[in-house]
């Protein structure tokens, strides 16, 4: 569902925004009405440029993986059940997949994401961290603006080509629900 903002200011970039409005999306937790910044990068577009923090502490940007597909596995918390469970998920289902890598999005600390594969002995994603700067949720219009989860990256799929432009995207309506998986696969098979 998207629905129409008027505010007084615009400071941030968004995909859908016009001289006058600004698009948003809304979702649920459990029923709970959330309202995140923006709409996802469209299917045929190039990704938004990104900067974010590697599990060592160094920057990873969107040109790192130019040349490979990549999917976005964005959530809000690698402590919640679902959020651990689609890491998991992705880290198996991406083994068979050529020239794909997984990395997998939150405002987490990088502690937390690097102890969470470590422990769980996961090699097959790459975790990183909008903590630092918080462009990536307003720029892919991932972040929740209220709710008891604002502030932190709602659940969302994206898939890229070797060219950096979408050719898939989910935006999971709820987030206490997983992504569907075979959906985001499927344009890399």
């Amino acid at each position: 569902m998207i629905i129409l903002v008027k505010p007084h200011f615009l400071c941030f970039k968004f995909n859908f925004r016009t001289k006058d409005h600004v698009y948003m999306s809304q979702i649920t937790l459990r029923e709970n009405k959330i309202t995140t910044y923006g709409g996802l990068p469209v299917t045929g577009e190039k990704a938004p440029y990104f900067e974010l923090i590697k599990s060592d502490m160094s920057k990873a940007t969107l040109n790192d993986f130019k040349g490979k597909r990549v999917i976005m596995n964005i959530f809000p918390s690698i402590d919640t059940n679902v959020c651990a469970t689609s890491v998991r998920n992705f880290n198996e289902r991406a083994t068979g997949l050529n020239n794909t890598v997984v990395l997998c999005i939150s405002r987490d600390l990088p502690f937390a994401l690097k102890r969470f594969v470590d422990d769980e002995g996961l090699d097959k994603v790459t975790n990183l961290s909008d903590f630092r700067q918080g462009d990536f949720g307003k720029d892919y219009g991932v972040e929740m603006m209220d709710g008891p989860l604002e502030g932190l990256l709602s659940r969302v799929v994206i898939v890229l080509d070797e060219e950096g432009k979408v050719i898939h995207s989910q935006q999971v309506p709820d987030i206490s629900e997983e992504p569907d998986y075979l959906a985001a696969l499927k344009p890399l098979l």
